[in-house]
């Protein structure tokens, strides 16, 4: 899995969680008693999807622009 700073880690996870919020599937597979475990709390689950990288959602790091010598 590609390493990521905490602040994309913190994003990815967040964004995720307003997903599972609003009623997008999960990505993982969680019994009953899974979910009851954690309050279906839905920054857990987006937890359990980026621990298992399973999360739908990609980083783009922009490469500084090297100004070209004429």
């Amino acid at each position: 899995m590609e390493k990521f700073s905490k602040y994309e880690k913190a994003r990815m996870i967040g964004s995720r969680a307003l997903q599972i919020g609003m009623g997008a599937p999960f990505q993982v597979k969680l019994t009953e008693k899974d979910l009851e475990a954690i309050n279906y709390n839905p920054i857990e689950i987006a937890k359990m999807e980026f621990e298992a990288g399973l999360i739908p959602i990609s980083i783009k790091r922009p490469f500084p622009q090297i100004p070209k010598k004429e």
